[in-house]
């Protein structure tokens, strides 16, 4: 699809389905483990790891653990007390490093404040790091080799060519410069051949920024930050944010993007909830079977 400044009325505002997406990736996943199964034997083994009781890290704990067995893998949950040592997590995350059955390993954050997030991303064996963070995945993002992506701007990506197969010469803007979503999602888009910019929270003049993108990815966690003046007429509008707001009938989730009026002027925009968000977990779940492929010596089959 070709991008044009203009677009007709019928054609702004599409909503682009991330359950949709991510339901189709995970039954390709499933797939996939079948055929791991089936012809090698082999089943991939995700394990989480959370330390504390944080209300918000239980629930995306359960879910990946009911998603992963849903696409007929070893799911494997380490639940430990918030007052675990960094001494206690980082021997088990040895452990895991030197277990065959499990081929990724994701430790839930945030972290208690007694444990370095940055040591322990360090422990983890970078072949078996499926949230994409250890510096070796990192730099081979960066360098253009094969590695394991962080799974929400890999979500973004699958996303983006579900519209844009040839994203070659669009301009795209980041606003964020996250290490979990704005700079490798700014990589990812280097890869397709999109001119990048990344923007953020002291870029000069931000809604002149914003407005020279064909691809428009946020990820700030400001709710409704940007606004319908903000984005080029049909531009794809991609949200990241996840932001609870309050208001006199309760509480209800929304994006980093004002969903109303940008709707009004974009071509294709993610709601939220039910946007990138379930993409997330369908990406982590295709990284564990990337990695359970790298580590037999297996072709990494491509999830779409």
């Amino acid at each position: 699809m070709a991008m044009t400044e203009h677009k007709t009325t019928a054609e702004r505002g599409i909503l682009i389905d991330g359950k949709q997406t991510a339901r189709r990736l995970r039954q390709s996943i499933a797939h996939h483990v079948e055929v791991l199964v089936a012809d090698h034997k082999i089943m991939p083994g995700l394990a989480v790891v959370l330390v504390g009781d944080d209300p918000a890290s239980q629930v995306y704990v359960a879910s990946k653990e009911k998603q992963a067995v849903a696409a007929g893998m070893r799911s494997y949950v380490h639940r430990l007390p918030k007052n675990t040592s960094q001494d206690a997590l980082l021997e088990l995350l040895r452990k895991l490093n030197k277990d065959k059955k499990v081929h990724g390993i994701l430790v839930q954050m945030p972290l208690p404040k007694q444990i370095d997030t940055a040591t322990v991303l360090r422990a983890i064996d970078p072949a078996k790091d499926v949230d994409g963070l250890h510096i070796e995945n990192v730099g081979r993002l960066a360098s253009g080799l094969p590695g394991l992506v962080p799974c929400t701007p890999l979500g973004c990506l699958t996303l983006l060519r579900s519209i844009v197969p040839n994203m070659s010469g669009l301009h795209a803007v980041v606003v964020g410069r996250s290490n979990l979503v704005g700079k490798p999602m700014a990589q990812l888009l280097l890869r397709e051949n999109c001119t990048v910019t990344i923007a953020h929270s002291r870029t000069p003049q931000l809604p002149h920024v914003t407005r020279q993108a064909d691809i428009l990815v946020v990820a700030v966690g400001k709710p409704q930050l940007v606004k319908a003046d903000w984005v080029k007429p049909g531009a794809i509008v991609l949200d990241v944010g996840i932001n609870r707001e309050q208001n006199a009938e309760g509480s209800r989730l929304v994006g980093d993007v004002d969903f109303a009026s940008v709707r009004e002027v974009a071509g294709y925009i993610t709601p939220v909830p039910g946007g990138v968000g379930p993409m997330t977990i369908a990406c982590l779940l295709g990284n564990t079977v990337a990695a359970c492929c790298r580590q037999n010596e297996l072709t990494v089959p491509e999830l779409r």
